[in-house]
């Protein structure tokens, strides 16, 4: 089980930043020995999974088979997938399903409007916790003190000059979501980009996921996103609710 955990560990090393990798950078990237790294990117060779030049190791084709696994087999995300495509659709923004993993905040589902941002989010795309709507969402009905142990001491990383960094800062953030109902990302991750999002509850009143609506700053103010899409976020909250056990 040591070496399954190695290896889905040099799985995730991989992202956008590093689609190639030496052994002795992918061993760096996840606290490993470059011999363990190097036994375990050759078993992923010999499956499928990561493909060699002989110097650099990349994921290959195989490694779809794991987000298909997820995808086609959870239900939260087959069950949300058409109400994404009709909110993308109908918005001509950005619609996404996004779950908490430990202290990650992960994409699990997206539809992608023509109007495209610059952001690069995919299934499996980590945002941060403290700032994105959808982390916002996903911690709205938590204890402040759980708030506090989720996302640690803080000062937290400032991606722009409007990112709310320190806790107290959220917290704050957080009851005012609580008064309105959704939470908002206002050019928090990226300039130019503003997002709302709604949390997600199965029928025990759990919070298990959030859904959020993006766009470009210059297309629309975030008084105009909450006046066109929350509507259509709330419907589709209530339609989860009604059907998540």
């Amino acid at each position: 089980m040591g070496g399954l955990a190695k290896g889905l560990q040099l799985l995730e090393a991989f992202d956008a930043a590093h689609a190639r990798l030496t052994v002795t950078e992918a061993a760096r990237r996840v606290g490993l020995s470059p011999a363990s790294a190097r036994r375990c990117l050759l078993t992923l060779c010999g499956m499928g999974y990561v493909a060699t030049d002989g110097k650099h190791y990349r994921l290959d084709h195989g490694a779809l088979r794991v987000g298909y696994a997820y995808a086609s087999s959870t239900r939260l995300p087959r069950l949300l997938q058409p109400a994404l495509d009709a909110l993308s659709e109908r918005s001509r923004e950005s619609a996404s399903l996004a779950v908490l993993h430990g202290d990650a905040v992960l994409i699990a589902g997206r539809s992608t409007a023509r109007k495209t941002l610059r952001v690069g989010l995919g299934v499996g795309s980590r945002l941060p916790l403290h700032c994105s709507a959808a982390g916002r969402s996903l911690m709205l009905h938590l204890p402040d003190g759980d708030v506090r142990e989720l996302l640690g001491r803080g000062p937290f990383k400032g991606f722009t000059s409007r990112t709310l960094t320190q806790p107290r800062e959220i917290l704050r953030e957080l009851a005012a979501s609580r008064q309105r109902g959704y939470t908002a990302c206002d050019e928090e991750i990226e300039a130019g980009v503003r997002s709302i999002a709604v949390s997600i509850a199965d029928q025990a009143g759990r919070t298990v996921a959030a859904i959020t609506i993006s766009s470009r700053a210059e297309r629309m103010t975030l008084a105009d996103m909450v006046e066109a899409f929350l509507p259509a976020l709330q419907r589709n909250q209530q339609w989860a609710r009604e059907r998540l056990a």
